[in-house]
């Protein structure tokens, strides 16, 4: 049952990383999941402090993510209807055009959304801009986040069982 519990781990911690990028994974949560699920083997030892601490940050990263892009919008003179439309344009981006729907999706998206706000072309634009860049920077702090998890997964891992 170790080793089971030592393969779901890591494989969440994994899935942790890739939910840094895909919208309809938690990243942040699946990531400590592993952690949680790590400290399941009777091989491996994790410390309670370390559980609880990586989920209260894992629970703060989750829901900073969905305030981020709403902020860069906002920051750079956009609205509600661009935050939103930046969020379909992820969605539907990643399933037109797989990962570079990632880069493009939420840019047209707050475009698009600002537009039917009512905004002028220069405004949305602007807008678009700071939603793609609050977006951009929840993906690398979700994906920080995530290697980070990853990280001391290995490293507990290889010092407890292997080393």
């Amino acid at each position: 049952m170790d080793y089971f519990f030592e393969f779901l781990g890591f494989a969440l911690a994994l899935l942790g990383i890739v939910g840094s990028f895909v919208p309809i994974l938690p990243g942040p949560i699946t990531g400590w999941a592993g952690i949680l699920v790590m400290q399941l083997s009777d091989r491996v030892t994790i410390d309670n402090a370390v559980v609880i601490g990586t989920f209260f940050l894992a629970l703060f990263i989750f829901l900073l993510d969905y305030v981020i892009p709403v902020l860069g919008t906002k920051k750079f003179g956009g609205s509600r209807k661009g935050a939103i439309g930046a969020t379909i344009g992820l969605v539907l981006g990643l399933l037109i055009l797989g990962p570079l729907g990632l880069i493009f999706g939420p840019f047209a998206g707050a475009f698009f959304g600002e537009l039917l706000h009512g905004s002028n072309q220069r405004l949305a634009l602007k807008a678009a801009l700071g939603s793609f860049l609050g977006f951009v920077s929840g993906v690398l702090l979700k994906f920080i986040i995530g290697v980070g998890f990853l990280a001391y997964l290995c490293t507990v891992y290889f010092q407890q069982v292997i080393g």
